[in-house]
């Protein structure tokens, strides 16, 4: 894969650029004659409403590649129950882009629970069923439907982190890559810009989408085999345990036997690999590793954990090679990730001539998601935290691209003077991490060949710097501004990163909280934290420290509102226990909770999946992994996030007595809940969960040494 990209704006642009801009991407033909075109080149389907606004992924790309000359038109939450929906802007010239939304459609549609939602933030009037389930897999059937001999590139999220043999919570089993079942012709995964911008100009000169198999951030099929290629078997790099031997369907038998040894690929064994070129084994542009095929990691959840494993080692742009994986009797081609947006391409991206509004055809109706974003500005993408519960990683990768100050500032304006509604208040600059704006590691060359998932676990990398001042001044710029009374910041925080810089939090303490911070420690055993790759509890309480005095130095009353999560691979009833302990200790009350949900392709699904923790060396002895999984198990976590309920007291006594704590039953601060029961708040069938309670304890896995909390003995992890 070519080590090098062109710009994003510097292609040569498609003839359609005569047409100029449009007002608004067309969503009807009546749309298409008002801006005097015949056809579309390019029609994008989506999951979402359309809304103008570079917070939303079609808007993106619909916008970069009209700036690239192209026609594009929106079929946004088409009736999928027909071709008719499909049929509406006519035949495109190109293709269709077919993505389900800003979020994968299961999950918009179910809880972690599996119970369907009654509402879509991303709908108009915030109404839900308006998109299929596995949303990408429909709507490119029914563009196949419509006009078979037009390619379908798949892109957004939900084709992003399933472009690969992946675990489905839903169906509870291991499905195939999205682009065999969706039967689309490539995919693109990530951000897409680059990979959909050069894609589209090959196409648009004639290229057959069939040939393209050299553009990094993109998947395909191929059933015939490629040349000049040097093959790895993944058990090569990191080896599971006894695998029956892969037979390379490449290997020139009249060869001595060929050995992977480009660096640390692990010890030799008598598999044959590829080898067409002498050199090849130096050339990692012309490498791929084959991982296990759908058919093993669907019937062997080891080997499903180690091909995650070694997906994720092939996450950094600078040092990844290609893979592949069979399915049946076709391979899926992943390539390398696309090289990160420069600072250059990224205000070009978010300096185009979006509306921020949603399409005129919504009329009044409200767009939840919109409305929460509406005068929020996006200021960088990536996050190298790692966390294994987030598929952020897997989506925009870990190395942070950004935006420059003057392009957030004239952002910052925009919203000022053109969207409906503004009140002097920028409700948050962000992005996936709010404080990751230009940090990176020292070292270009460390960068490009580290495999590490993470910059800050278990603790931060003394190659990544960690100096915020060019975030507090960005901060100190945006509320001077005219006409701008307050900036917020809404989004997450890496509280273990802001406290390398005391300045940093005083001025976002002083100046950027309005009343809350939300925060996310997620746990306080070390347990389920060592599983999500999150710090200790400790780095909370220093940051609370912090926070706490900046407040008060200030004149304000301000409060820090944590989150945890209930339910993680890797958490035991008695590390639940603790956590709601310390939430009694220091007197939180959650209103939410947040249970585990095993999106596809994240480190800790493969962990629900297989018992097994991808982020070491994955073997059929390796230690098992505590997982959450009876729906009765998950219930007790979260009732004990919610300790404070009466309606989750019986649920939780039952489980105390069970566990032999009784001793936590009773008045008092150290105990977790009352003995009695408040009268009109008991609940019907207490016995029958009583009994279920006592089933499913029976098999509490053992852990790590308690805290002081419980004062229960140490015990031995399993």
């Amino acid at each position: 894969m070519p080590a090098t990209a062109t710009p994003l704006y510097s292609h040569d642009k498609y003839w359609a650029e005569c047409f100029g801009t449009a007002p608004q991407l067309p969503m009807s033909r009546a749309e298409m004659d008002a801006l005097g075109w015949d056809s579309c080149d390019i029609i994008i389907v989506t999951g979402d409403a359309y809304v103008d606004h570079p917070s939303f992924g079609m808007a993106i790309i619909g916008r970069l590649l009209e700036a690239n000359g192209f026609r594009v038109g929106i079929i946004a939450q088409p009736d999928w129950q027909s071709k008719d929906a499909f049929e509406q802007l006519g035949k495109p010239n190109l293709y269709f882009g077919v993505a389900a939304g800003n979020m994968d459609s299961m999950i918009n549609r179910y809880t972690a629970d599996k119970k369907v939602r009654n509402d879509d933030a991303y709908t108009p009037g915030g109404v839900g069923g308006k998109r299929p389930d596995r949303c990408s897999l429909a709507y490119s059937q029914r563009c196949k439907e419509a006009y078979k001999d037009v390619p379908v590139v798949l892109g957004g999220i939900e084709a992003s982190l399933r472009r690969i043999a992946h675990f489905d919570y839903w169906q509870d089993s291991v499905r195939h890559s999205i682009l065999l079942d969706a039967s689309a012709d490539i995919l693109v995964f990530g951000n897409a810009e680059r990979a959909i911008v050069e894609l589209s100009h090959r196409i648009a000169r004639g290229e057959p989408v069939k040939d393209i198999i050299d553009v990094r951030g993109t998947a395909f099929i191929r059933r015939d085999k490629p040349e000049d290629w040097w093959e790895i078997d993944s058990t090569r790099i990191d080896r599971p345990g006894r695998v029956d031997q892969i037979v390379s369907p490449y290997v020139n038998t009249q060869e001595s036997k060929a050995c992977a040894t480009e660096q640390n690929e692990g010890p030799k064994s008598d598999a044959k690999v590829l080898r067409f070129v002498p050199d090849a084994r130096r050339n990692r542009g012309r490498t791929v590793i084959r991982l296990p095929s759908f058919e093993k990691v669907q019937n062997d959840a080891v080997l499903y954990a180690h091909a995650n494993r070694v997906l994720h080692l092939e996450t950094n742009p600078g040092n990844a090679r290609a893979l592949v994986q069979a399915h049946g009797d076709r391979d899926l081609w992943l390539n390398p990730p696309a090289l990160p947006l420069s600072t250059a391409e990224m205000d070009y991206v978010f300096g185009m001539p979006f509306t921020r509004v949603p399409h005129t055809a919504y009329g009044d109706a409200k767009i939840p998601a919109y409305e929460m974003i509406r005068f929020s500005v996006n200021i960088m993408r990536g996050c190298f935290g790692g966390c294994t519960f987030c598929s952020i990683t897997e989506h925009e990768g870990r190395i942070i691209q950004n935006r420059s100050e003057e392009s957030i500032l004239e952002e910052i304006e925009d919203i000022r003077d053109k969207v409906p509604g503004f009140t002097g208040v920028i409700s948050d600059l962000g992005g996936p991490t709010a404080n990751m704006y230009r940090l990176a590691c020292k070292s270009r060359e460390i960068e490009s060949a580290c495999r590490l998932p993470s910059c800050v676990y278990p603790e931060v990398c003394g190659n990544l710097n960690t100096d915020h001042s060019s975030l507090t001044t960005l901060y100190r710029k945006a509320r001077a501004l005219p006409g701008v009374k307050k900036v917020l910041i809404a989004s997450g925080l890496r509280y273990d990163l802001a406290v390398k810089d005391p300045e940093y939090v005083k001025e976002l303490v002083t100046h950027h909280v309005g009343g809350y911070l939300k925060i996310a420690p997620e746990h306080t055993e070390d347990g389920p934290l060592d599983k999500m790759m999150k710090p200790g509890i400790g780095a909370y309480d220093e940051f609370k420290e912090m926070f706490e005095r900046f407040s008060k130095e200030a004149g304000k009353e301000q409060y820090l509102i944590p989150y945890f999560i209930a339910a993680h691979p890797g958490t035991t009833n008695e590390d639940m226990i603790n956590l709601a302990l310390w939430l009694k200790k220091n007197n939180f009350r959650a209103d939410q909770v947040q249970a585990f949900y095993p999106s596809p392709m994240a480190t800790a699904t493969a962990m629900y999946h297989s018992g097994k923790n991808p982020l070491r060396k994955v073997t059929y002895k390796s230690d098992n992994v505590v997982i959450v999984k009876s729906p009765e198990k998950r219930r007790l976590h979260k009732a004990l996030l919610r300790y404070h309920d009466p309606k989750n007291w019986p649920m939780i006594r039952d489980a105390l007595r069970e566990m032999k704590l009784a001793h936590l039953i009773g008045p008092g601060k150290d105990k977790l809940v009352p003995l009695m029961q408040p009268r009109g708040s008991e609940h019907k069938g207490s016995a029958r969960r009583k009994n279920t309670a006592k089933a499913h304890e029976k098999r509490i896995r053992k852990g790590k040494v308690l805290s002081q909390h419980t004062g229960l003995p140490p015990r031995n992890e399993s």
